[in-house]
């Protein structure tokens, strides 16, 4: 019989309490077959953005989904872990402010997510990075039909990079272009925008 041997904690055992609330989270889906995580675009994107915003406390989440290259099904569970979790960042932590970036599939991820989010919700993003979206025809027989588009109400608080000859989201070129936003700078140069706008976002500039 266990009734009754669970009915008080120990003495000097804390109860848990709640982290605080970030000055800025990060909520970033990886691309197709990277490991779990932020992958290789958003671990950079990510240091560089702690180093621009050093006074500041962001937190970040990764995108729980397989990143496979059944990529519709693959994306949809994103799509839905994304979607999630930022609805209970905005309902928990009403004054944190939201930056949301994808890479390849996981820009598709973040476009659905978009477009499935409240529409209030787009009030407390304040940027979003888009690393080489799918965009091209390439990418649309893969993905088996039309590809998400970012909703219109963050278009205007985004950046997204497309380099040349990325078949991805060009109308012709290779894969090689497709790994090389780290490379390039583009980590670097999209965590300068995010930041300006979390600090514009902050100070009420």
């Amino acid at each position: 019989m266990l009734t009754g041997t669970l009915v008080a904690a120990p003495l000097g055992v804390p109860s848990a309490a709640a982290e605080p609330c970030p000055d800025a989270e990060v909520v970033f889906a990886r691309g197709s077959g990277q490991p779990v995580g932020l992958g290789d675009v958003g671990d950079a994107f990510v240091t560089s953005l702690k180093e621009q915003l050093p006074e500041r406390n962001v937190s970040v989440y990764a995108v729980e989904y397989p990143a496979s290259t059944d990529y519709h099904n693959s994306a949809v569970l994103g799509e839905s872990d994304a979607t999630a979790h930022i609805q209970g960042t905005v309902a928990n932590c009403p004054n944190t402010k939201l930056v949301l970036g994808g890479y390849s599939q996981g820009a598709s991820v973040i476009a659905m997510s978009s477009n499935a989010l409240p529409t209030p919700v787009a009030n407390h993003v304040v940027a979003v990075a888009l690393f080489g979206p799918p965009s091209s025809p390439y990418s649309t027989s893969l993905w088996g039909g039309p590809l998400p588009v970012l909703a219109s109400s963050y278009q205007p608080k985004s950046i997204d990079f497309c380099l040349a000859g990325d078949i991805y989201c060009e109308d012709s070129g290779s894969v090689v272009p497709h790994l090389m936003y780290v490379q390039d700078g583009k980590a670097i140069e999209a965590a300068t925008f995010v930041a300006n706008r979390v600090t514009a976002a902050q100070t009420g500039s």
